[in-house]
């Protein structure tokens, strides 16, 4: 099984991918309930910048659900920094074990915001080789009903023969196929 880092690293990778091809379209429609690609980008850049944060033990407040404007006039080198800044702290000695699940959300939630982002972009939304399957392995069954609100919309079924990426997709409550 590949190790978190690198599995941060690989789908950091992919994000950079679709943030460069999302940056003339920052007004379109995302899949996420009234977000545009603008506020689900500065979500992204939220959310990172809080596992980072939170795992250097600063006091921080969860995301929002009306993210702050985070990105400036080069969101590629935003996304650099804040991915740079997510595998340094996780890097450290000890900090993946002290953190628990974190840095498995982190890779998770990074994950399906890039897949969004190609969706709303038209890009190809197919992620890399195992990062789904990883990212599913994580996050499937670890959240309440009531965990959920927050964070996705409920589940879908789907045939027990789905790909790895329609599974997590669909426990996100993301219609893998659209």
């Amino acid at each position: 099984m590949e190790d978190l880092l690198s599995l941060y690293r690989r789908g950091g990778e992919w994000n950079a991918e679709k943030v460069a091809g999302a940056v003339g379209h920052l007004d379109a429609r995302t899949p996420c309930d009234s977000w545009d690609v603008r506020t689900l980008m500065n979500h992204m850049l939220e959310t990172q910048q809080f596992f980072a944060r939170s795992a250097r033990g600063q006091d921080v407040s969860p995301p929002s659900p009306n993210p702050p404007a985070l990105m400036s006039d080069d969101p590629e080198a935003d996304f650099a920094r804040a991915r740079e800044d997510v595998l340094d702290v996780f890097g450290q000695p000890g900090v993946i074990e002290k953190t628990g699940p974190s840095l498995a959300v982190a890779f998770s939630d990074q994950l399906l915001h890039s897949w969004d982002l190609a969706r709303a972009t038209q890009q190809d939304a197919t992620m890399p080789e195992g990062l789904a399957d990883a990212a599913y392995g994580y996050i499937h069954g670890r959240f309440t009903d009531e965990q959920r609100k927050g964070l996705f919309k409920p589940e879908i079924d789907v045939a027990d023969d789905a790909s790895p990426q329609e599974k997590l997709l669909a426990y996100t409550g993301r219609p893998p196929a659209l």
